[in-house]
């Protein structure tokens, strides 16, 4: 919960950083693999990234080829958002599409800022996905909602 403010009218917790925010890490340069086709963890790479290495994934068993969930940035709270490409080679699909646009709605309420990840080779094609969402969507978009926003 230190990742998220009280209320949407404020902004997210900051906590003093204990590691450089100009920091180099040269094992970054060897997570990703050279070979396109390998997979790897994108975890990996975010654990690189962030402070301390520290990662709080949300919604880790749904749609594993999609990672998203909480993390800082020099001390500031940040959402991370990327494909992961040790599922489904990375592949979105409507399962992957829904977490994502969920997480980034949230985060957009608490004005957290986001971190995208991105090695995506596409969309998982077919008509299952095509019936799916479809389906999914269909009524969704024949009735009009309004989509609450922060104020700015």
């Amino acid at each position: 919960m230190s990742f998220i403010p009280q209320n949407n009218l404020e902004q997210p917790p900051r906590v003093e950083p204990t590691d450089d925010p100009d920091r180099m890490d040269p094992e970054l340069d060897t997570v990703v693999p050279d070979n396109p086709n390998k997979p790897y963890d994108m975890r990996d790479v975010v654990h690189h990234v962030v402070d301390d290495g520290e990662f709080f994934e949300v919604h880790e068993h749904f749609a594993g080829n999609l990672i998203v969930g909480f993390s800082r940035l020099n001390g500031h709270a940040i959402g991370v958002v990327g494909n992961q490409p040790a599922q489904l080679a990375g592949v979105l699909d409507i399962d992957s599409s829904t977490k994502g646009a969920r997480f980034v709605r949230f985060c957009d309420a608490y004005n957290i800022p986001l971190l995208t990840f991105c090695d995506v080779p596409g969309f998982l094609p077919g008509t299952s996905q095509e019936w799916a969402a479809s389906s999914a969507m269909g009524p969704s978009c024949s009735t009009p909602s309004p989509r609450p926003r922060c104020p700015s």
